[in-house]
């Protein structure tokens, strides 16, 4: 099942923005669901994946209805639970609001473990922001093949990141 547009506002809860700031929380509860999309229902994604709501993958059951007040507890609950991880893994992120909401948008698609293994984190770490940035590009495959919306979503994740970067090595 294809995702639906998401055309209503979002607003961040105050659980997400004590973990990831105000400006970086209101980027992520939009440019996620513009992403994932809002379904309803408990679907298997491209590659088979159980998925619901606003593309969350965690306690799924396929063919589920789910309301859009508890769509958005989910992906709240679940920015929050990737953004824990990316700012442990890459502490150099805190206080850079839209590098960090492009590595947790980032994290919330491929995981983080992932995010946190890549080139992307070691660049951040490292203080090479650009690099960094530039990476996200990389990862527009699902299946291993890639896919026209992954790369929109990589595009944006990295005009994203590239807004306000930071001039010098990270601290």
């Amino acid at each position: 099942m294809p995702p639906l547009k998401t055309k209503k506002k979002l607003v961040a809860g105050a659980a997400l923005i004590a973990v990831v700031g105000a400006f970086a929380a209101d980027i992520l509860v939009t440019t996620v669901p513009e992403h994932e999309g809002e379904v309803l229902k408990g679907y298997l994604d491209p590659v088979g994946i159980p998925t619901k709501c606003y593309g969350d993958t965690y306690d799924v059951v396929v063919g589920q209805k789910y309301t859009p007040e508890e769509c958005l507890r989910s992906l709240e609950k679940q920015l929050i639970a990737h953004a824990k991880p990316v700012l442990a893994c890459v502490p150099e992120l805190e206080g850079h609001p839209e590098q960090l909401a492009a590595s947790v948008s980032l994290a919330y698609n491929i995981g983080t473990s992932a995010f946190c293994k890549s080139s992307i984190a070691r660049n951040f770490r490292a203080g090479n922001w650009y690099s960094a940035c530039a990476g996200f590009s990389a990862w527009n495959k699902a299946g291993g093949k890639i896919l026209k919306g992954l790369v929109r979503r990589r595009a944006d994740e990295r005009a994203i990141c590239e807004t306000n970067l930071p001039t010098g090595r990270a601290k």
